[in-house]
């Protein structure tokens, strides 16, 4: 790829993570004005372009550690914003399910602090476990806000992968030292330890 092409592949795919970021205190403004119509849509707006940004940073090879946190943030805001939501429109919802929710915060709160604790920063894994559950988490809060009664099967998939996710991330803190972007998950990293040991003699 020419130089100039890949400078402008590198503003456009980081203009659309920028997107999200910007769209999430918009989107909140037209959930608490009762723009729900609006909101909705422009909430899948957000989840379509987290497909695609990373998508694209690969298929033009323009992955870059700014890129990364900036996903990050994009993706955790556009989250957020869907769960605010659920508790505004959702409210019933929530209660049923109170005690998945407390144990999903729980973990994501212990691994933000670990991660923090030991890098000085949020992570940027963006492990494979991770890319499945950001989609659950999309595809279901999406449809709970476009259909009358959420559909359980996937929300239980959603948080159960989302659960695991978040053990797997606070592992991977444990296993590297240092701070890394998209690693592809556990098994990857003790295959690479392995490796690396046996070419060390160690």
């Amino acid at each position: 790829m020419k130089r100039g092409t890949h400078t402008q592949a590198w503003y456009i795919i980081n203009g659309i993570t920028l997107y999200r970021i910007v769209a999430a205190p918009c989107l909140l403004i037209l959930l608490f004005t009762g723009q729900l119509n609006m909101f909705k849509w422009l909430l899948a707006l957000s989840f379509f372009t987290d497909l695609i940004d990373g998508f694209l940073a690969r298929k033009f090879k323009v992955a870059s550690v700014l890129g990364t946190r900036l996903d990050s943030i994009g993706d955790d805001l556009t989250v957020l914003v869907a769960v605010i939501g659920l508790f505004v429109l959702k409210a019933d919802f929530i209660k049923e399910q109170k005690f998945m929710f407390i144990g999903l915060l729980v973990l994501f709160l212990i691994q933000v602090i670990y991660a923090f604790i030991r890098y000085r920063k949020m992570t940027g894994f963006h492990t494979w476990l991770a890319k499945t559950a950001a989609l659950l988490q999309g595809i279901f809060l999406l449809l709970v806000f476009f259909t009358d009664q959420p559909f359980m099967p996937l929300f239980y998939a959603a948080a159960i992968i989302t659960m695991l996710q978040l053990i797997e991330e606070i592992i991977l803190v444990h296993l590297l030292p240092q701070w890394q972007a998209n690693v592809k998950g556990i098994y990857w990293v003790l295959k690479n330890n392995k490796q690396h040991n046996t070419d060390t003699g160690s």
